[in-house]
């Protein structure tokens, strides 16, 4: 994949050579340790909130954490919905915005307008190729990319504090059906 930045007199031509795409098992594999901490962690935000810790939200929490993936707070809603009859849809986003709040999870608007929740990890970063047409979204990590970010920032005399690189397009399985990009 080729990068030229044709803004500049004299144009960064960067080749990206490897794109290192985030396993599942890696996104998805949170540990119980990571879990207890996680719950810690919002107990603690929580109470420095003056808001109680409930049952409800514990549920909400750990269910959230063990997913891994981006689940919007319907899909969350529906997940422990099937267990927890007692437990609303209010409750579930409210939850979310917390936990967005708190640092555990980031909020995420993809094409479709819908808000995505995903468990956050301090030492992780990566960015999303989405799919147009089946919402697929495939997670990845390229350091020279972030390198490339860091340079061009640089040379701008920006800070970057925060960033979120989304490549919309078709998956593989999408651009096998020629129909789909009709």
């Amino acid at each position: 994949m080729n990068f030229i930045f044709l803004d500049n007199p004299h144009p960064i031509h960067t080749t990206i050579a490897t794109v290192k795409l985030v396993s599942p098992e890696k996104h998805n594999a949170i540990s119980g340790r990571n879990i207890t901490e996680g719950k810690e962690k919002i107990k603690a935000f929580l109470k420095k909130k003056g808001f109680k810790s409930t049952r409800q939200r514990d549920i909400i929490v750990t269910e959230f954490l063990k997913t891994g993936e981006h689940v919007t707070a319907e899909d969350l809603y529906n997940r422990i919905n099937i267990k927890h009859k007692d437990i609303g849809f209010t409750t579930v986003y409210r939850t979310l915005k917390l936990l967005a709040e708190s640092g555990l999870a980031t909020e995420q608007s993809f094409a479709d307008n819908l808000t995505r929740y995903e468990p956050l990890s301090e030492e992780e970063h990566h960015d999303h190729l989405i799919c147009m047409h089946c919402g697929a979204i495939t997670e990845f990590e390229n350091p020279k990319m972030e390198r490339l970010q860091k340079t061009i920032a640089d040379e701008f005399g920006f800070h970057i504090v925060n960033h979120k690189m989304e490549f919309y397009g078709y998956c593989r399985r999408c651009r096998g059906n020629a129909q789909t990009l009709s």
